[in-house]
């Protein structure tokens, strides 16, 4: 590939603070090192709006509009056109018309396209390189939750999951590269695919900021540190089913298990945008504190940060940053799910109720134990997951050999 680079994300990625939006804004960086960069995606809201001033400094150019499809009339747009609700509430003339002109007046050599939704606006006529780095398999995700749905709903998360099962094939069949979280999730993509064979499918894992995310540059919260009980830890987007259903899982669960040890022991629940459910699992042990401005003295101040998640999709950000952080981490098995980490000795790992607990009571109650496996996380991350590391596929799929090469 030679010339300039269009990127187009679901979000804007900027800042860093959720998962997506984490990997699309080192992403986006890192291609800026390859050539220059034209952005084109969509705002959620006015705090979105508020982070042009970042997009500008890394961006050749950019167009970003207003996400502000209800998404009532998304879901009607979609069954008249037969399309997924996720590709109607992301629809733009404004967007594609914007798009359509960079590829016109720019030395465009490469699209790259952040997530499934945003593999619309590549125009049919568009000859160019093209990656798309889907994350994970979204469709499998509208399945899990049709499986498990009430009645009522299990048609509208069903038909979610086939239609958009059916773009993430279009766009692997076209794209010269598709990559994913993890092999997990690039051997589901393979295994859904009519011909396995017409994809070029690679895998990009997540990384951290490692230097962000270190415990000797983050002073505890003051709520958390120095408390005589064990403090708890969960951290997301409390408005995202799995983390509802993980917290709910640990409130109704587990925690009753780990208080039969540690009395007073806490469990702070940290995210933005906490539904309704998640706001009346406070009370008595649990504190839901909404969205913060840094995650980061949460996890300093925590003993242990929990993951029980029964639904995970890619590689968990949360438990890396948590690692990162030099934490103890108690999770699932599909949580653990793309970190290549030692169980045992960088985490600990456990599926039923009382196992997690068993394992968290066993950290908590071993000093000793906690720090070395905090510790050990912390290298690991710091050796495996770093974003310079997991990006530097990237060039490849892009066509070039080095970044020294596209300058």
């Amino acid at each position: 590939m030679s010339g300039e680079i269009l990127f187009l994300a679901h979000r804007v990625p900027f800042p860093p603070d959720r998962g997506d939006k984490i990997r699309s804004h080192y992403l986006l960086r890192h291609l800026a090192t390859l050539a220059p960069v034209h952005v084109g995606c969509f705002a959620d809201d006015a705090r979105d709006l508020g982070q042009l001033d970042g997009l500008d400094a890394v961006a050749a150019s950019r167009m970003v509009v207003l996400r502000d499809k209800a998404l009532p009339v998304a879901g009607l747009e979609a069954l008249a056109r037969g399309l997924p609700v996720s590709l109607t509430a992301f629809r733009s003339n404004r967007l594609a018309q914007w798009v359509a002109r960079t590829l016109a007046e720019r030395p465009i050599g490469a699209v790259v396209v952040f997530s499934g939704q945003m593999g619309q606006f590549v125009p049919a006529d568009y000859r160019g390189r093209l990656v798309v780095d889907l994350c994970d398999v979204d469709s499998a995700k509208f399945e899990a939750y049709a499986a498990d749905a009430p009645r009522w709903r299990r048609w509208i998360e069903g038909r979610e999951g086939r239609l958009l099962a059916q773009e993430e094939a279009r766009l692997a069949r076209r794209a010269d590269a598709t990559s994913l979280i993890s092999e997990p999730e690039a051997a589901l993509l393979r295994g859904r695919l009519a011909d396995p064979g017409e994809a070029r499918i690679a895998v990009i894992g997540n990384g951290i900021d490692t230097q962000a995310f270190d415990p000797a540059r983050v002073v505890p919260h003051r709520d958390l540190a120095g408390a005589a009980a064990p403090q708890l830890v969960f951290t997301g987007q409390m408005d995202y089913p799995p983390n509802i259903a993980a917290v709910q899982r640990t409130v109704a669960a587990i925690l009753p298990l780990i208080r039969q040890r540690h009395s007073g022991a806490t469990f702070h629940i940290v995210g933005r945008a906490p539904s309704a459910a998640v706001r009346q699992l406070a009370g008595d042990g649990v504190v839901v504190w909404g969205e913060v401005l840094d995650v980061r003295p949460f996890l300093a101040g925590a003993d242990l940060v929990l993951a029980p998640l029964m639904l995970a999709r890619g590689v968990q950000n949360k438990v890396l940053e948590a690692m990162a952080m030099a934490r103890p981490v108690v999770l699932t098995s599909g949580a653990a799910t793309g970190i290549s980490a030692q169980e045992g000795t960088d985490f600990a790992v456990a599926d039923s109720d009382a196992a997690l607990a068993e394992a968290a009571n066993a950290l908590l109650s071993d000093a000793a134990k906690a720090g070395a496996m905090g510790r050990s996380a912390r290298a690991f991350v710091i050796t495996r997951h770093g974003w310079d590391a997991m990006l530097a596929p990237m060039a490849g799929l892009l066509g070039m050999e080095s970044a020294d090469d596209a300058r």
